[in-house]
């Protein structure tokens, strides 16, 4: 490709309008030339609201303009392999959102297709690139933790921001399948990519039981090979607002990240004091923050009556019974497939 990268988008909602913002950022090496979305209206918001030149409401229809050389797909989980398949004859890259497919059936389709099509399939993972995550992975990299045994990613928030999520027929399944699939990955990447051994999931449905036959809170953990453990946790059941963070603690130290504090990510180490007492001794010190930022550990305790959804603290609190629940646990070469990263 030379010059700018001319982009098509499948989708107009929530996604389709962070990829079109993200593409801004970057005027110099693509441009989103045309947006596609079956609902009316949505489209056309999108494209006003971008400046996006053409609207279809069939993605086949944009398919078939030739100077678009990707296409980003933001649809519903249960159209990305149709809507990568049908990318793929039309000699476009694609980037899919997460997670890739319903099933790993379809994952193998697509990629087959793909890579016999010589066109790229890219998987859109941001948190690879959330800026404090590179930073917390860099310094991981660097030793400043020495090994790593544990890595933690959580998100969690009151549930999805399309109702489509809700059935599990387009979303394939609840909020391991929307939000899991983050945290896997992240905790693949942080590690840099470890066989994994085993993972253990227990999930059930405390809170949306009524809108979804999907799990709404979920926690998995991930053995991988050379000891290090990966725990993930989701939730469509947490109220008080959303929670996005990374902690990760190794044997010399450790950092967090949190994404709705504004703060770096706190690296702790051991540190020597020198106290200059009057008997001028020495006194081993304290474990102390080594970047500026590191508030997130001193939060006052009236932080926490700040939370946006006070008002729900006076709704009668007993909650509803637990209507599902289940766990799993296999062997990660029973799923892998070869040429997997």
């Amino acid at each position: 490709m030379a010059g700018k990268v001319k982009v098509g988008i499948i989708g107009s909602r929530f996604e389709a309008d962070i990829h079109a913002a993200a593409f801004q950022i970057m005027p110099d090496e693509a441009e989103v030339v045309a947006v596609a979305s079956p609902t009316p209206g949505n489209p056309e918001a999108l494209a006003q609201k971008y400046g996006i030149p053409r609207v279809f409401h069939d993605y086949r229809a944009m398919l078939k303009e030739r100077d678009i050389e990707m296409v980003t797909i933001a649809a519903p989980n249960g159209l990305h392999a149709r809507m990568t398949i049908d990318t793929a004859h039309a000699g476009k890259h694609v980037v899919c959102e997460k997670p890739l497919c319903m099933t790993l059936e379809e994952a193998d389709e697509m990629i087959d297709v793909c890579r016999r099509q010589g066109v790229l399939l890219m998987y859109a993972e941001e948190l690879l690139f959330t800026p404090k995550y590179v930073q917390a992975k860099r310094m991981a990299d660097e030793g400043a933790f020495r090994k790593v045994y544990l890595v933690k990613q959580s998100e969690k928030h009151f549930g999805p921001h399309g109702d489509w999520f809700w059935d599990v027929q387009k979303s394939g399944g609840g909020v391991f399948m929307d939000m899991g699939c983050h945290g896997i990955a992240f905790c693949y990447w942080f590690l840099n990519r470890p066989v994994i051994k085993s993972v253990y999931c227990e999930m059930g449905s405390y809170v949306h039981g009524d809108k979804t036959r999907g799990e709404d809170n979920t926690l998995c953990i991930l053995e991988f090979d050379g000891g290090a453990v990966g725990l993930v946790e989701n939730s469509w059941a947490r109220r008080g607002g959303m929670d996005d963070r990374v902690e990760v603690y190794g044997e010399g130290g450790l950092t967090f990240a949190n994404l709705l504090n504004g703060q770096r990510p706190a690296h702790l180490q051991r540190v020597w004091l020198r106290l200059r007492h009057r008997e001028g001794t020495d006194h081993q010190g304290l474990v102390l923050p080594r970047l500026r930022g590191a508030l997130e550990l001193r939060l006052p305790p009236r932080r926490c009556t700040t939370l946006p959804a006070v008002p729900v603290a006076r709704r009668p609190q007993s909650p509803p019974a637990r209507t599902a629940g289940s766990s799993r646990k296999f062997s990660w070469p029973a799923i892998a497939r070869p040429g997997w990263a």
